[in-house]
């Protein structure tokens, strides 16, 4: 079964880190990559468009645009556990268990700014951890 059982919970939490960026030291590093990031989340099935630019990250719920600079693809648990800590994204490329469209080197360079904001997700599905 998976973590998550709504798109809306995916918008919740997965959404809700890059949101919550915006108020870190790391917020400003990851505006500076100046994309559009699309990511598609499958079990439950969700879509979000990330716009890491100034002057702030924006999460759009539920968007999908044609024209993002790049395309993740991946399960809804990848996410949680990538947001926890618990997976390698260039692991999970090199396996194909994540998929990607685009310059993908850009998202790659992001992931280790990722690192700080991994107590902060923690600390957002805290109550969804702790009533399951």
């Amino acid at each position: 079964m998976s973590y998550y059982n709504s798109a809306e919970e995916i918008y919740q939490y997965l959404g809700g880190v890059f949101r919550a960026a915006n108020d870190t030291e790391v917020g400003p590093k990851l505006m500076g990559a100046d994309i559009d990031l699309q990511v598609y989340y499958t079990d439950p099935d969700a879509a979000m468009t990330v716009r890491l630019r100034e002057p702030k990250i924006e999460v759009f719920d539920g968007a999908d645009n044609e024209e993002a600079d790049v395309k993740l693809y991946m399960t809804a648990d990848i996410g949680n556990k990538f947001w926890r800590g618990e997976y390698n994204l260039g692991v999970g490329l090199a396996k194909g268990q994540v998929k990607a469209k685009g310059p993908v080197n850009k998202i790659l360079k992001l992931v280790p700014l990722t690192k700080p904001l991994f107590p902060i997700y923690r600390e957002l599905v805290a109550g969804k951890d702790a009533s399951a």
